[in-house]
């Protein structure tokens, strides 16, 4: 059975970690253009893409549209449960998934799918968890890390080059 869909945390695994505030309350989120890259390929490969996110911002749901993410969800509290709807809408099980995470929030979601990969910075609990604890930090380069291992895995390489030449 193939992935044919990847979820994606946000905070900590998509960006650093770091919620900035600007002194009139705004807050700022940076986020990997290698990330980017990588997330964008994968929906030209035909896969999809879902954000499941515990907290809720205007610039998360900004960087969703801008890479073209159909399925993105915020404020979520529960997101075995979000992605169990998803999968049901798209008709698809767990065994089709593939999941990034950092954190205690994570834990189920990143159980319940069939390859769990967390960034190097991840919390030891979800890394005792985890098909792979990847080389790179959340934010950079973690997703696309995990990207080009599943292109590797799912033998999508020529596929996955074939989009840049």
């Amino acid at each position: 059975m193939s992935i044919e869909l990847i979820v994606l945390d946000v905070d900590g695994t998509m960006t650093d970690g770091k919620i900035v505030y600007t002194q009139n309350g705004d807050e700022l989120k940076s986020f990997s253009v290698k990330d980017g890259l990588a997330i964008a390929s994968w929906i030209k490969l035909g896969k999809k893409v879902a954000i499941i996110t515990g907290r809720s911002s205007k610039i998360v749901e900004n960087r969703a549209t801008e890479l073209g993410i159909q399925h993105f969800y915020q404020g979520v509290h529960k997101k075995k449960e979000r992605l169990e709807e998803i999968l049901k809408e798209l008709n698809l099980t767990m065994d089709n998934v593939a999941s990034i995470g950092d954190d205690l929030n994570d834990y189920t979601m990143l159980s319940a799918s069939k390859y769990a990969y967390v960034p190097a910075d991840a919390s030891v609990y979800v890394k005792n968890i985890a098909t792979e604890v990847l080389s790179s930090n959340g934010g950079e380069g973690a997703v696309r890390e995990m990207i080009e291992k599943l292109i590797i895995l799912e033998n999508l390489e020529e596929s996955y080059l074939a989009l840049w030449q």
